[in-house]
């Protein structure tokens, strides 16, 4: 009989319905002859690394079937169409079991195959042995039964082109919602193992494909390979904010709070915004924007005394009636020949919620350009945790750079998050390594996802403000979205005595851990505070613009034992003031009736031409005694056109407004995204790396989005 015939009858045929019981017996025959053929199939797995995919060489017992019908011109009778019917099942079933343990592939260059006591059991769970939901009647896989299954899954499996392994992921999900209580990844039909990005023509693939979703399991080395990656929404968390509110001289002269070098939000804002959407309320804290840019204030010459302020008073952009106060200062640049020998430890989280390529593939990549900035004499450890805390690399010498890449490159994300045990781990690390000469500082980089070891915030920034009076100080890098925590970070940033950034891309990174790797590791003053005490003679209100979550109380700023913000080598702070002056004919708050007006004008009258009387107080690195710096804001500061304004304090106004209209405008009239344009525009200056310029892009996207 020719082969058409043979295609004719079997088009014809009715195959009969198959009983649960023959089911059972033709799954129990195909797993006794998947163990025989596993052998086999291992042979195989192990030539991945040599073809890069599956042969599938060796002949099962279905291969033989085939050529046997062939050769024999085989003649399928009523008998032999049961047999046919019998074997279809069970390659249907067959195909689901494998599926399941090929689901979720996680790629490693050890190549591990499901083992026999896996096998096993797992024929035992297929042989009808599980469980009843009493309530619903539904079988469901007990708990054990699970933790097999995420062994499986675990397995590494990769079923090539013309195994008997090949899955169809359209039946395994059927299968998959039999499970109650299973992972939520179980169910998830839209899994893709990809390659590095550059590398996707390079290399044959094996493709596992099945109803209208196709699975590309793409072979390659493991660092090519990247599993399901995780995905949330919804769970960005942000303190809130309250705006400072405008407060009357005359009740209220003083205003004190701590310096922020903090740029995570601003980082953040453009991210959301690149994505299409605007930032939530409280992700925008303006002086985190103002300080993300650089200005070219006055340096001071001598370390002793680390900064000097830069000060101007000109027209509010935004309101004809107002003013704004410009404070800015910038720290002692370090010479790069004297800079300290640093000794640092990466404090890295490799938790499941990790695995998409803008956390831990970024983190690694942005980890690895601090690296090749390292001296010879810097040392680097790297702390992991991922539901347990361990030590990857021992604090080991700059010059082993390649000792220190390969470490990072061999770290994967997967399981829960011990946060708060990392924490302890790394700061143990530190302190058995410290040294008094050295620049000692923990780098936690992270989602900020902690839901294992010490959850409770305040517990953590407990821990975190104890350790930093030992020496260590501690820097957060966010990276993610989703399931961003920036609370979290923020409040361990500022209590370790360290700062909080954000890094969404390459350049950011580059950015924050090599062109600013200075301000961001050498602090050259701690505990830095300013109090502003406002003239009433000149000023009848002011209102400080952001610095929310930075104000002190006014007995706090002669207080050494408050903590404040620290300033690194040659990083700027800058902080602005709108001020209402006293014979302004708008002012946002009525004066009152029965005040003692003749008192007011009893002062001095020496100091009537004085807006306001500046103090900055801090700590030199090595001290616990603080030391003060003052001066006076008067007339000589005053610029009365905008125009006159040197460029980067119109800029840093510019930045100021945006941030003000991304959180609802309450004070910016009828200030528009336009015309922060047309202010930031004639204010770029020298932008050498574009960051202004890309500014005023995110100005144009957020008037677009709007």
């Amino acid at each position: 009989m020719k082969d058409e015939d043979i295609n004719k009858i079997l088009r014809k045929m009715e195959i009969p319905e198959p009983d649960e019981l023959r089911k059972k017996a033709t799954i129990k025959a195909v797993v006794a002859e998947f163990h025989q053929q596993k052998l086999s199939a291992q042979k195989n797995f192990k030539e991945i690394e040599d073809k890069r995919r599956l042969t599938g060489k060796s002949k099962t017992f279905f291969t033989f079937l085939g050529e046997f019908a062939m050769k024999k011109s085989f003649v399928i009778t009523g008998s032999a169409t049961a047999f046919v019917a019998l074997l279809i099942i069970g390659l249907a079933y067959f195909t689901v079991f494998i599926g399941k343990s090929s689901f979720m592939m996680r790629m490693s260059t050890e190549e591990t195959p499901v083992s026999q006591e896996a096998g096993e059991q797992l024929e035992t769970m297929h042989s009808g042995e599980r469980e009843t939901d009493d309530k619903s009647g539904n079988e469901r896989y007990r708990a054990e039964d699970i933790i097999l299954m995420d062994k499986v899954i675990q397995s590494k499996l990769l079923p090539g082109e013309g195994s008997p392994l090949r899955a169809k992921p359209r039946l395994a999900e059927s299968e998959f919602s039999k499970f109650k209580g299973a992972p939520e990844s179980l169910n998830d039909n839209s899994i893709i193992a990809k390659k590095a990005v550059g590398k996707t023509e390079s290399r044959s693939s094996a493709v596992i494909s099945g109803g209208k979703t196709g699975f590309h399991a793409l072979a390659g080395t493991s660092d090519e390979y990247q599993s399901k990656e995780y995905k949330d929404t919804g769970r960005d968390k942000f303190e809130t904010i309250i705006p400072n509110p405008v407060k009357q001289v005359s009740e209220e002269p003083v205003s004190t709070f701590s310096v922020d070098v903090d740029t995570a939000a601003y980082t953040f804002i453009r991210r959301e915004l690149n994505h299409g959407v605007l930032p939530q309320k409280n992700a925008v804290r303006i002086e985190e924007m103002i300080n993300y840019f650089d200005y070219d204030y006055s340096v001071p010459p001598d370390k002793t005394r680390p900064f000097q302020p830069t000060i101007a008073v000109y027209p509010t952009p935004w309101n004809s009636a107002t003013q704004l106060l410009h404070i800015g200062i910038k720290g002692y640049d370090i010479i790069p020949e004297r800079k300290p020998v640093s000794n640092l430890v990466f404090l890295i989280d490799v938790s499941g919620s990790m695995n998409s390529h803008d956390k831990l593939p970024l983190l690694k990549n942005s980890f690895r350009l601090l690296v090749n900035n390292l001296n010879e004499d810097d040392t680097v450890a790297i702390v992991v945790y991922a539901g347990a805390a361990g030590t990857v690399l021992e604090p080991t010498k700059g010059k082993e750079k390649a000792k220190i890449l390969a470490a990072l490159d061999q770290l994967q994300a997967g399981g829960s998050t011990a946060g708060g045990e990392g924490i302890r781990k790394a700061y143990e690390l530190a302190e058995a390594y410290f040294s008094k000469d050295r620049i000692n500082r923990v780098i936690l980089a992270t989602d900020g996802d902690f839901n294992v070891g010490i959850r409770d915030p305040e517990e953590l920034k407990s821990f975190v403000e104890r350790k930093r009076k030992t020496g260590i100080f501690l820097s957060v890098l966010g990276f993610g979205q989703g399931n961003y925590n920036d609370a979290l970070m923020q409040k361990l940033a500022q209590n370790g005595n360290g700062n909080a950034a954000y890094i969404d891309n390459l350049n950011e990174a580059r950015k924050v851990l090599v062109d600013e790797a200075s301000s961001t590791l050498f602090t050259i003053a701690k505990d830095v505070k300013i109090q502003i005490e406002f003239n009433q003679n000149r000023v009848a209100e002011y209102r400080l613009i952001g610095y929310e979550s930075r104000m002190l109380k006014r007995e706090d700023f002669n207080n050494d034992k408050v903590d404040a913000g620290d300033i690194g080598s040659g990083h700027s702070v800058t902080a602005l003031y709108e001020i209402t002056p006293r014979d302004s004919k708008s002012k946002f708050v009525d004066g009152l009736r029965y005040s003692d007006k003749e008192k007011k004008t009893a002062a001095n009258k020496s100091l009537n031409s004085e807006y306001a009387f500046l103090k900055i107080r801090y700590k030199l690195p090595d001290s616990e005694k603080s030391q003060l710096i003052h001066t006076p804001i008067n007339q000589e500061n005053e610029y009365s056109q905008i125009d006159e304004v040197p460029a980067d304090i119109r800029f840093a106004a510019s930045v100021a407004a945006f941030g003000q209209l991304l959180r609802g405008g309450t004070y910016t009239g009828q200030f528009t995204y336009e015309d922060i344009i047309k202010l930031a525009e004639t204010a770029s200056g020298k932008d050498p790396f574009g960051y202004r310029h890309e500014f005023i892009n995110l100005v144009r996207l957020a008037e677009s989005i709007r």
